[in-house]
């Protein structure tokens, strides 16, 4: 997994799983995985999908080339609201790109690091190898 900056702004966690490295096979597949593990943790509320993928295609919007899925997985860690500026970073989302041979699972760094931690040892965990 590596820790970049998205157009030199945005701080994300990026992991490239070769189809090859894990049982899940589909994008639905992922998704369940995600949701058994939100629902696993009583402080984590599962939101819904958004199927970008599905939502860029109908729009007519550019989509790189080789993707044949993409959808985020909307969460909320939500342990406390001490700020109300607080509520600009939520919630979480996990994104699931399907790019033929492999996945493309992205978020965002989060404000805390338990959610960090959360979020990194779910995605490692998709991994057989």
């Amino acid at each position: 997994m590596k820790q970049t900056l998205l157009q030199e702004k945005y701080p994300i966690f990026v992991a490239e799983i070769a189809k090859t490295e894990t049982t899940y096979q589909t994008v639905d597949a992922l998704v369940d995985y995600y949701k058994g593990k939100i629902a696993e943790n009583p402080k984590v509320q599962f939101i819904g999908v958004f199927d970008h993928y599905a939502h860029t295609s109908k729009i007519g919007g550019d989509i790189v080339a080789g993707l044949s899925a993409a959808v985020d997985i909307i969460f909320c860690f939500g342990f406390a609201i001490p700020t109300p500026q607080m509520l600009a970073v939520r919630p979480r989302s996990i994104g699931i790109a399907d790019m033929g041979d492999k996945f493309v699972v992205s978020f965002m760094e989060a404000p805390m690091q338990p959610a960090n931690q959360a979020m990194e040892a779910w995605t490692r965990a998709l991994r057989n190898c």
